[in-house]
């Protein structure tokens, strides 16, 4: 099954500082069909304002990984991290038993970034945090993965769930193809530009929920960045 969720049809909420799209049902935004994909719970696409963003607020068992696709988000916690993630780079927050953090757009541009969240395979485990650079050419015609609970994934971010979180960059006409587990969940979002998946077309910032596929072939129609969670 492929299911594209056009971007015109997520949930919205529109502060002014930021304007959130959600792919699945997150605050206010309520929708009983798309209350997550497997162990899948948000991927929220925000956009925030220069000199803005969330102040410290709390999470607890559950994997969360920002993608930043324009401008750089600055982290800070209540574990005494703290950092700085550029466009194409990711950071990841374990919340275990509980953590405070703070995202704020520190630039003098808007920063847009994929905010997700993953469900923890381990409830009360040690809060953690941590950010990689991945640069756009590592991944140019293919998937490279960003964040993973899998040990063979040695050169990901980590995090507590049996899922992976994969970026490619494809050029007008490129295809990659990926080998899936049918029984998993994936879902996946083209950012800059459309693309087809085993034929069905998404057009940038749709969202494509994916189960029951054994093999998934994606052709970029333009230049895009494409970012993909594969979960349980």
């Amino acid at each position: 099954m492929i299911d594209i969720r056009p971007f015109r049809t997520l949930g919205q909420a529109d502060h002014g500082w930021l304007n959130a799209r959600h792919h699945f049902s997150f605050a206010n935004y309520y929708e009983p069909s798309r209350m997550g994909w497997g162990a899948i719970r948000v991927w929220n696409d925000d956009e925030i304002a220069a000199k803005s963003g969330f102040p410290p607020h709390p999470h607890n068992d559950m994997e969360i990984i920002t993608y930043v696709r324009q401008g750089a988000i600055t982290h800070k916690d209540s574990m005494g991290n703290e950092g700085r993630t550029e466009a194409g780079d990711v950071q990841v927050m374990s919340a275990g038993t509980g953590v405070q953090h703070a995202e704020y757009n520190l630039e003098d541009e808007q920063t847009t970034l994929f905010q997700i969240w993953v469900m923890t395979d381990e409830r009360g485990a040690q809060p953690s945090w941590g950010a990689k650079k991945f640069p756009k050419n590592d991944r140019a015609g293919g998937f490279v993965t960003l964040a993973s609970g899998f040990d063979s994934d040695a050169e990901a971010l980590k995090i507590n769930a049996a899922a992976r979180v994969q970026g490619a960059t494809l050029k007008a006409g490129e295809t990659a193809e990926l080998q899936l587990d049918p029984s998993r969940h994936v879902y996946l979002v083209p950012v800059n530009a459309a693309v087809e998946v085993n034929g069905v077309r998404a057009e940038a910032r749709d969202g494509v929920a994916i189960t029951g596929e054994e093999r998934v072939e994606i052709k970029a129609i333009e230049e895009t960045e494409i970012v993909l969670v594969d979960a349980r």
